[in-house]
């Protein structure tokens, strides 16, 4: 009986901490959306040098002339667009990406395909996330609706794999990972994009749930990347700067997976200057 109790107990040992962090941190992410403009390209700047950092811990043992390449492929997709505009900022992203590159084989013929991986997984969805900032007809409306989608999926993944638990989703990249915490991600998901489509009033509800509950699947999907990454490496956490969560990456993982499939949505839909309404709109 104690073993059981001691079990249940260990499974919301972190839910206390997670709570606390994700307290101090939403109402500030939120406002910054909200401002919008540098302050925003800042944010995401931060953000994606701060993963940049964490990635070339992991996987280039602190190489500082990778940290340098990563760094300056996650400002140059959050911070050029002001200026040289996107295709700018992919063509610096595409400079650094084969100098890191290049200096990973020759220090490292025969290394891990992570390490080639790294200044496209902390750049491109920099670009996504000002890109759908700076539509000026719903880019608050899609980024607010893309970080409710993700956090609700997150969250209803953590309970329903704690609770219902059930068979894993992918043992061998996260043994924690069930097909219940799936569903629920989901159901989390398509949930909280229909109570955010009535509230701000946008038509095509139909189209929005199924494509948030799609989203929730991509999300997922990019955990357990994640989760592959660090495996292989053999680290438990991507750093310690967030109570609860560990590093940046652990707790963006599944947002910037989805940011960069909405963009691409949007984009096709919408345009460069409508790639909100091309997310929301249907």
């Amino acid at each position: 009986m104690e073993t059981q109790v001691a079990a249940s107990s260990s499974k919301w040992a972190d839910l206390g901490v997670r709570l606390t962090s994700a307290a101090v941190m939403i109402p500030a992410v939120i406002a910054d959306v909200w401002v919008g403009g540098i302050w925003f390209h800042l944010f995401v700047a931060l953000l994606a040098v701060l993963m940049a950092n964490e990635w070339v811990n992991i996987c280039h043992d602190q190489d500082q002339p990778q940290l340098a390449f990563h760094a300056g492929a996650a400002m140059a997709g959050a911070l050029l667009p002001l200026n040289v505009g996107i295709g700018g900022s992919l063509i610096a992203i595409a400079v650094l990406w084969l100098l890191s590159g290049g200096l990973a084989y020759f220090r490292k013929p025969d290394g891990a395909l992570w390490r080639y991986l790294g200044v496209p997984y902390v750049s491109l969805p920099a670009i996504a996330l000002v890109l759908i900032r700076n539509d000026a007809a719903f880019g608050i409306q899609a980024i607010v609706w893309l970080m409710v989608t993700v956090w609700s999926a997150d969250s209803l993944a953590y309970f329903a794999g704690r609770i219902i638990g059930g068979p894993k989703l992918a043992p061998v990249l996260s043994p924690k990972k069930t097909w219940a915490g799936l569903g629920g991600a989901m159901a989390g998901s398509a949930l909280a994009s229909a109570v955010f489509a009535f509230v701000v009033g946008l038509s095509g509800l139909a189209f929005l749930i199924v494509i948030a509950a799609a989203l929730a699947v991509v999300e997922q999907a990019g955990d357990l990347f994640k989760s592959a990454m660090k495996r292989h490496y053999g680290v438990k956490d991507s750093g310690r700067l967030i109570p609860g969560h560990g590093g940046v990456i652990d707790r963006v993982d599944g947002l910037v997976a989805v940011a960069s499939v909405a963009a691409l949505i949007g984009l096709l839909r919408g345009g460069m200057n409508a790639t909100g309404v091309g997310i929301l709109i249907w």
